[in-house]
């Protein structure tokens, strides 16, 4: 069986992308907790580590549409370490892409997010931290538009967010 038959994308600049596993989720919680602290370090921890990684480990690996990584191919052209996840939930909502901080601008999350928009016939809705300056640009640059502000009120964290909608 070829990667690609085993739902692996081949590596681009030493890049794989992959469905995510359950072997996967300690690598995904360290990227999210990571991301988070790099990108939105105004967040309140909510959170202990801990409970972040039975979170990945009990609700977003096993129950999303669909999980993919990128990871960096090893020297053997295998997988190697976990540099971004992109969760699809309920079919048509982008929940998580997160990248780890030193993989940013390198085109990892774009790939991503065409697994994510190959996944998904028809529009595609996520919501942003409104402060998260960097996620809205890079959404907009890939043509979301912001259709909706919320003022924290659904969210755990009660930091105002933007639900973002792209329709092919």
């Amino acid at each position: 069986m070829t990667d690609f038959e085993a739902g692996h994308r081949p590596a681009h600049d030493g890049v794989r992308l992959r469905p995510a596993t359950a072997a996967d989720a300690e690598a995904v919680t360290q990227v999210f907790l990571d991301s988070r602290a790099a990108a939105m370090p105004y967040l309140p921890r909510i959170h202990s580590d801990e409970d972040t990684l039975a979170w990945i480990t009990h609700v977003v690996l096993p129950t999303s549409t669909a999980v993919w990584v990128a990871e960096q191919a090893g020297r053997d052209g295998e997988g190697g370490e976990l540099l971004g996840f992109a969760a699809l939930a309920g079919g048509d909502e982008l929940d998580h892409l997160y990248l780890r901080p030193d993989a940013l601008r390198r085109g990892i999350g774009s790939r991503l997010l065409a697994e994510v928009r190959g996944a998904v016939d028809g529009p595609i809705g996520l919501y942003v931290f409104q402060r998260n300056a960097a996620a809205r640009a890079f959404y907009e640059r890939h043509g979301f538009t912001a259709v909706a502000f919320d003022d924290g009120g659904r969210n755990e964290e009660n930091e105002p967010d933007v639900l973002y909608r792209w329709t092919p």
